[in-house]
């Protein structure tokens, strides 16, 4: 019997698949739990469909990125901390303020859990941080920490 997966299913396959499978398993197994529908024509051209729309969708989540990296690749974003004694920072420069800087300087959304900083920031200086937008879009932007 062949089948179309919905889900991905052990040792079978993965959603989207198209498999032959037992008649007993297909019909007592994977259809009442609503792991595959059968392979019809109609059900074939529908899963086509969708591979299709899941292909753009990715094709324009890759190009917002890339427009995204564009905008802040290379450049500077100035943060203003509270600073102590000797140049030190009342607690430190956080991700979410890096993502709240991007927004305002450069009018980009950045995920704060995309900034990745190689150590927290705890005193005035410029650093070097890494965005990974995208898993294919990778941006290197410096980070300018001045006192109040």
């Amino acid at each position: 019997m062949k089948v179309i997966l919905l889900a991905d299913v052990k040792n079978i396959g993965e959603k989207g698949d198209i498999v032959e499978v037992a008649r007993g398993y297909g019909r007592n197994f994977l259809l009442p739990r609503g792991l595959a529908v059968k392979a019809s024509t109609s059900n074939l051209r529908q899963v086509e469909h969708e591979k299709q729309a899941e292909k753009q969708k990715v094709r324009r989540e890759l190009k917002k990125a890339q427009k995204a990296g564009a905008k802040i690749e290379g450049k500077t974003a100035k943060v203003v901390a509270r600073v102590g004694e000797a140049g030190r920072l009342f607690g430190s420069i956080t991700s979410q303020e890096i993502a709240e800087q991007l927004r305002r300087q450069y009018a980009v959304e950045i995920d704060k859990r995309k900034i990745e900083l190689q150590e927290p920031i705890k005193s005035l200086g410029t650093y070097s941080v890494l965005v990974k937008i995208h898993p294919e879009v990778h941006v290197s932007l410096q980070i300018e920490v001045v006192g109040e």
